[in-house]
């Protein structure tokens, strides 16, 4: 089955050093697992699971700045 089929979104979840970490999956959850795979726990327990925005790619140029 292609990938394409389920859609993933980008999400940009608050850290407790005021940065964003960005992070994608075909929900919030989905995208913290994602991270789960790529991150440390020291560099999980810097984000706020419950903390979160979706945006769409075209919009990320906007947000770069605050990427921690």
């Amino acid at each position: 089955m292609s990938s394409f089929s389920n859609p993933h979104f980008m999400f940009l979840f608050d850290m407790k050093n005021g940065k964003q970490k960005l992070a994608y999956g075909q929900t919030a959850e989905d995208a913290l697992d994602i991270l789960r795979i790529r991150l440390t726990e020291e560099e999980m327990a810097e984000i706020i699971p419950d903390r979160y925005i979706k945006i769409r790619q075209r919009d990320l140029q906007q947000h770069v700045g605050n990427l921690g």
